[in-house]
């Protein structure tokens, strides 16, 4: 179970400075995009945010599946 949360608050941790640092580098990018989401639109935001934050996502993602998948250690 220590291990399970480890995992999680490594990989949670990683996304928030990835994060960071994805904001303050995408803050003097001119050209910018929208995403549609179904019938709406989003704010328009410059494209390497849009990428840097899929990767962020698949970080926390990634970090939160290995650990929900880690096998139960059972001292026999």
């Amino acid at each position: 179970m220590l291990m399970r949360l480890r995992l999680v608050l490594s990989s949670l941790g990683a996304g928030t400075v990835l994060l960071l640092l994805l904001c303050l580098g995408a803050q003097n990018l001119k050209d910018r995009h929208s995403i549609q989401l179904g019938s709406a639109r989003s704010v328009p935001l410059p494209t390497g945010f849009l990428v840097g934050l899929s990767l962020v996502i698949g970080v926390v993602s990634g970090g939160s599946a290995v650990a929900a998948m880690l096998p139960d250690q059972r001292w026999d």
